[in-house]
């Protein structure tokens, strides 16, 4: 695992370290030291600990002005018995809603297993960006099957066309507008 590393060519446009209004503002990373790891495996350490045990993020990139936030995970969701999804939403996605952030992506090819468990996290950040949306781009079938037996796909918009977006060919900018246009055409049908 400490080969998987967060996707790096958007940092030109983004650094969460650099931005005063992300939880990581200031962060310094050690690259030669190998700290955090998910069940004795050493993760890259570019990767951010959000309070969970087995689920680490990288914000990839944030409009404030247009509301985008492009989030990649890594690890075990596992809301069962780390309660990943509050560790998410009061660490991360609340500072970034207060900010007006209600376009959220997340990048989830680098996660390995979903456990569930009550939904009213989700339902509450489903509530927060009444205006905008919550997407999951290319989780596992295996995930996403999961998240459908905890009724997770209620409160995010995964399948389709998002599970086979080719999301690091695009700039940021882009690939946010190519996925709200997505969307747009989804809440129409």
């Amino acid at each position: 695992m400490h080969n998987i590393e967060p996707y790096y060519n958007w940092l030109q446009f983004y650094n969460s370290s650099e931005d005063e209004n992300s939880p990581f503002f200031e962060k310094e990373y050690n690259f030669d030291l190998y700290s955090e790891n998910i069940y004795g495996y050493y993760i890259d350490p570019a990767w951010d600990n959000m309070g969970s045990e087995t689920l680490y993020i990288k914000l990839l990139f944030v409009d404030y002005e247009l509301g985008y936030a492009v989030i990649e995970l890594i690890g075990e969701w596992n809301d069962t018995i780390n309660n990943d999804i509050m560790h998410l939403k009061r660490n991360i996605i609340d500072p970034l809603v207060y900010m007006g952030i209600n376009k959220f992506v997340l990048i989830g090819e680098n996660v390995l297993n979903f456990h569930g468990s009550d939904d009213s996290y989700y339902e509450e950040w489903f509530e927060d960006v009444e205006e905008g949306w919550i997407v999951g781009i290319n989780f596992h079938e295996h995930v996403v099957d999961e998240f459908k037996n905890y009724n997770i796909d209620s409160y995010l918009n995964m399948g389709g066309e998002l599970q086979t977006s080719k999301w690091r060919t695009y700039s940021p900018h882009h690939f946010c507008k190519m996925i709200d246009l997505l969307i747009v055409k989804r809440l129409s049908l």
